[in-house]
């Protein structure tokens, strides 16, 4: 991760009036450095060390506020657990059944198929959403030793 764009991110939430506090800094570097879709308390587990006094519930209004500002997306799939995605620019995932991870691709946007769904069914469609499911390398390969 460039120091570049988390100072991009941090003049943003400044812009926004949000103060940036040791904590909301730590929130704000993990997730530009994860290389997954971290859960709140994946991030909470990954800096207790460094702030002993961070509660979980600062982690998701650090992540709240990070996300009225348009600085990560919420994803929400079949499980309870909301992930974070610092990547806010058009991309899809791809979910592995067996162990859940999360794996950003990029594809050539559906932009048609958001033109075609609202003349088909009247609605002034903001978004869309794909995912595609299957099992990941890992899994395959942990499951062929099993066998």
């Amino acid at each position: 991760m460039s120091e570049i764009k988390l100072q991009e991110a941090v003049d943003r939430l400044k812009n926004s009036g949000v103060r940036i506090t040791p904590q909301r800094h730590a929130v704000l570097e993990y997730l530009l450095n994860a290389k997954i879709h971290p859960t709140a308390d994946d991030i909470y587990k990954a800096l207790e060390g460094k702030f002993p006094n961070m509660s979980v519930a600062t982690v998701y209004n650090n992540l709240r506020v990070f996300r009225e500002i348009g600085l990560v997306r919420e994803l929400t799939y079949g499980d309870s657990s909301s992930r974070f995605d610092c990547n806010t620019s058009d991309h899809y995932h791809i979910i592995c059944d067996e162990c859940g991870k999360i794996v950003d691709f990029h594809y050539p946007s559906l932009d048609e198929v958001e033109s075609l769904a609202e003349k088909v069914t009247g609605f002034d469609v903001r978004d869309h959403r794909m995912e595609i499911y299957g099992t990941c390398a890992d899994c395959k390969e942990k499951s062929l030793v099993k066998h």
